[in-house]
């Protein structure tokens, strides 16, 4: 292969002028798509993708979210991850909040993500924590309390239970409107907002820092370098596997190169970074308490709307009640039981993503805009003319899956041009038994995460590689270097 510096032409950017910190990007630039973009092969997606199809895991969704969670019987295709709890997948979906926001393109029209908009810096800077800080956005910050440092936090109804701050309307006033798409979601804001607030109040009373702007300069990086400490040391270990990260740490990237600053590849943003939409359980227990009595709360991911006004049976977001709020031990492994394992990673999606509701598809039609996630994620691959698994395997040297593995997708002439999201996500169930990603999926996503946290100049791998964490863990048997999800959240207050 041809070669320019050190990595092939096939990976390089070709027009360096466009990949700023504002635009999406290509990993393989060179790389024709999986496919034309005709009325057939459209179809085939809408096809591959549609409830009942190969991909939904046929759950009995009238069985309701508790027997949905007691008894394996009623999913046909959510398998338990040994590895990953719950909460694995909601982190990833809050990092992914963080670091991309594309408001602008269609799922009916070819795009070129070079001319594509990135309404977030991409970075693990915790822009949809802070917006562009107290001075421009000061609606985010307590000016009475906290004197614009502190962030806006407001009880849910039940004492002692927070929710994020809502204008008259019930909209969350956030960095991120997706960040309130579901109760989960939306909770894990909350809990970055009491871990800014937990954070600054150590900067101020222990480390004796008052002065507003030095005290929030200081609480930020705090902030920021124990969270990417987690995304780096925990949640992308577990989901790439180590030998893929230290890899990547100690030799270098091979396939993701910018010239000026980093961007967001669509064949990230796309396609390998999409793996946790197969590991979204249809029900989960969302907390011990919330309901009348003391019992638990479970509910659906999503179904229509129903119950009380301003307080749906599901786990939707947008709401504030008594009882929408979450106890963290469901989601994150505490010790004590009570956890809840994340679905493996594979080609099979719970039932209740093929029919998204109102508030996450609007105006939904069945080929334009189509209310089934799966056919979104599809169709994009010809959005953005994104490359087959194979080739990119190919481009990447590494082992391509076998067209008997692919054997599903035969008759859409697809399984020996499979596109690269479906790819990725059987590559992790033949090759890693769906506890990881696979080597295209694993290598693609290391190489972005570090890779962003590389070229942000303020990150703890760009300025002090060798930092560890400073703040306390729950079991003092733990260091510092052992500081987990589970940590923050104590120290946040919340669990």
């Amino acid at each position: 292969m041809t070669r320019h510096g050190s990595y092939p032409v096939d990976i390089v950017p070709p027009r360096s002028k466009y990949y700023d910190s504002g635009r999406f990007g290509r990993m393989f630039g060179k790389l024709p798509p999986f496919a034309a973009d005709t009325p057939e092969v459209r179809a085939a997606l809408l096809d591959i993708g549609k409830p009942e199809g190969i991909m939904d895991a046929r759950d009995d969704l009238a069985a309701g979210p508790v027997q949905l969670i007691v008894d394996p019987a009623l999913s046909h295709g959510n398998r338990n991850s040994t590895t990953h709890v719950a909460g694995d997948t909601f982190l990833g979906q809050f990092i992914d909040h963080d670091i991309t926001f594309d408001p602008t393109s269609s799922l009916e029209r070819q795009a070129d993500p070079e001319y594509i908009s990135n309404f977030r810096t991409p970075s693990l800077g915790l822009d949809n924590v802070y917006g562009s800080g107290p001075n421009a956005s000061p609606f985010l910050y307590d000016q009475q309390a906290g004197h614009g440092v502190t962030m806006l936090v407001e009880e849910c109804g039940t004492p002692g239970r927070s929710d994020l701050p809502r204008n008259a309307q019930g909209v969350a006033l956030i960095g991120d409107p997706r960040n309130d798409e579901n109760l989960i979601v939306s909770q894990l804001q909350t809990a970055m907002l009491r871990f800014h607030n937990a954070v600054a109040e150590h900067v101020r009373t222990d480390l004796g820092i008052t002065a507003p702007g030095e005290l929030f300069a200081e609480t930020q990086r705090i902030v920021r370098w124990h969270y990417q400490w987690i995304v780096v040391q925990h949640f992308l270990r577990k989901l790439c596997g180590s030998a893929v990260v230290d890899d990547v740490l100690q030799k270098g990237r091979r396939f993701y190169a910018w010239h000026n600053e980093p961007f967001i590849p669509v064949e990230f943003s796309v396609a390998a970074y999409r793996f946790g939409h197969s590991q979204i359980r249809p029900s989960y227990r969302a907390n011990f308490t919330g309901n009348p009595g003391g019992t638990p709360f479970f509910g659906m991911i999503f179904t229509p709307a129903g119950g009380p006004a301003g307080d749906p049976d599901d786990l939707s977001g947008g709401c504030r009640a008594p009882r929408r709020f979450i106890d963290w031990p469901t989601f994150f492994d505490f010790g004590d039981g009570n956890v809840r394992p994340n679905k493996k990673i594979d080609t099979t999606l719970s039932s209740a993503l093929f029919a998204l509701p109102g508030s996450v598809v609007a105006r939904p039609d069945a080929t334009t805009n189509p209310a089934s996630l799966a056919q979104r994620n599809l169709l994009r691959h010809l959005t953005f003319s994104l490359p087959s698994g194979q080739r990119v395997a190919r481009a990447m040297n590494l082992p391509e899956l076998a067209r008997r593995d692919l054997d599903d997708l035969q008759q859409y002439g697809m399984d020996d041009r499979t596109p690269l999201w479906f790819y990725i996500l059987r590559e992790a169930d033949i090759v890693e038994d769906g506890e990881h990603l696979g080597p295209v999926g694993a290598r693609i996503v290391a190489e972005v995460f570090l890779g962003l946290l590389q070229g942000d100049r303020a990150s703890y791998l760009a300025q002090d590689p060798d930092w560890q964490p400073s703040l306390p863990t729950i079991d003092p048997g733990r260091t510092g270097d052992d500081f987990l999800m589970i940590d923050l959240l104590r120290y946040a207050g919340v669990a």
